[in-house]
Order: structure tokens, then C-alpha cells, then sequence
């Protein structure tokens, strides 16, 4: 077994690898999108009404589907299903009573 300071570092690096691929997220954290102390998205979503927010991540959804074989491929096609989650996520947390 490795001695407690070796286990910590091994896993502060673990950490730091996590973060790293975390930046370069290019679908779950888009790095132009985490500038701020919060991601462009839960900004649009406390600005926006329900409708609102909804229809844009119906609009993204729609956009990433529609370019995929034009421009980015899977990318695209993992985008949209990241608002598509994010869209039914929403939805379901406005259905359950608070």
C-alpha cells in the first residue's frame, strides 16, 4: 500500500486531470461558456421564463441536429442530446412540487 502522502497526491493529480479534461469539455463545459462564476446556460435559465428556456434549448437541439453533417459530426449530435437532457432535467424539476 502506498504511504498517505503518495495515496494524496495520486489523488490531488486525479483531480487535476479531471479538471483538465473538464476544460476541454467541448459539449458538457465549452470553455467560452465558463468564463463567469456560472455557466452561460444557468444564467439563461434564471433569466428566462419556463417558455422561454425552453424553446432555446428546443432551438439547440434542433441547430446541432441539423448542421451534424455539415460541420462538427458526433460533436453535434452529442451537443444536442446535452440540451435535450438538459431540456428534460428542466421539465421534470418544474413538475415535482417543492
Amino acid at each position: 500500500m502506498l504511504p498517505a502522502s503518495q495515496r494524496k497526491l495520486k489523488s490531488l493529480s486525479k483531480l487535476g486531470l479531471q479538471a483538465l479534461q473538464n476544460m476541454n469539455d467541448t459539449v458538457n463545459h465549452p470553455s467560452h461558456y465558463t468564463q463567469g462564476s456560472i455557466e452561460t446556460i444557468e444564467y439563461m435559465e434564471s433569466c428566462l421564463t419556463p417558455e422561454e428556456f425552453c424553446g432555446g434549448c428546443k432551438m439547440n437541439v434542433l441547430k446541432y441536429v441539423s448542421r451534424e453533417k455539415f460541420k462538427n459530426g458526433t460533436e453535434d449530435l452529442k451537443k444536442a442530446r446535452w440540451y435535450l437532457d438538459r431540456l428534460i432535467s428542466y421539465l421534470e424539476k418544474q413538475a415535482t412540487p417543492s
